[in-house]
């Protein structure tokens, strides 16, 4: 029996695309860097099931099309919609990483200081409703940020003291904005 403490999120099944059970996976890291075809693990029922890749493509830098063995059909690939995909915990998987997008509820109320522009705020909602997860962060002059959910940004997440230290692109303009004026 898979043990969901044994397994790390992955992604979330979309939607079915085409008739012949291909599903859309929206990713949340390099799913298949190391490995062609792992095992994909769905809760169905209340147990974690594990499921056999037979073919993926990429459809885009945060979308595969993956067609699972013995899932035929759109009919049968609609009951994998919505749902959150893990693969087995590897021994070299780092326990101290922040959570991949659809664990970024676990921070809600953290407060998040990026490294060259200091405090942000507070972490008051995550926004799951779009492919990119967003953090929604209520900065000290009371006004709202939002930040998207990258892993590769956090610098160190301490969970005694609920902080994050992130590093932001200079770039994204809509965190640098809020600190002029």
């Amino acid at each position: 029996m898979i043990r969901k403490e044994d397994t790390r999120p992955v992604g979330r099944f979309t939607k079915p695309h085409g008739i012949k059970g291909e599903l859309g996976l929206a990713i949340a890291c390099d799913l298949f860097q190391g490995e062609d075809y792992p095992v994909l693990i769905c809760e169905m029922e209340g147990i974690l099931v594990p499921f056999f890749v037979e073919a993926y493509r990429s459809k885009s830098s945060s979308v595969l099309l993956i067609k699972l063995e013995n899932v035929d059909s759109e009919e049968v690939a609609r009951r994998f919609t919505n749902r959150q995909v893990y693969v087995l915990r590897q021994a070299s998987d780092d326990d101290d990483d922040p959570p991949s997008p659809e664990g970024w509820n676990a921070y809600k109320g953290y407060t998040v200081s990026d490294r060259t522009q200091g405090l942000l705020g507070r972490i008051t909602a995550i926004d799951e409703t779009t492919a990119n997860t967003l953090l929604q962060i209520s900065d000290p002059r009371g006004r709202e940020i939002l930040l998207p959910g990258v892993r590769e940004w956090i610098l160190e997440a301490n969970h005694e003291t609920k902080h994050l230290e992130v590093v932001i692109p200079s770039g994204l303009s809509c965190i640098n904005d809020s600190f002029t004026g």
